[in-house]
């Protein structure tokens, strides 16, 4: 259960319409890569950052998490 479920989707928010993409596909991709509990974990750091970093710090986690699945 997230602890911090309307950050998280202020989260998703930001992140889909910086992307570009629509919502269903936004949260698969946060959802599948774990992305989702990456924010809720990180909940008291990210939560002080403004919008384009905590879009920034998304893409980062995602382009670990891809590397490490290589």
């Amino acid at each position: 259960m997230l602890k911090n479920i309307d950050f998280v989707v202020y989260c998703i928010e930001i992140y889909k319409n910086a992307k570009g993409l629509n919502g269903r596909i936004a949260f698969n991709e946060l959802l599948k890569t774990k992305a989702i509990n990456y924010i809720d974990e990180c909940y008291d750091v990210l939560h002080t950052f403004g919008d384009d970093h905590i879009v920034w710090n998304i893409d980062d986690y995602l382009v670990h998490r891809s590397t490490e699945a290589r």
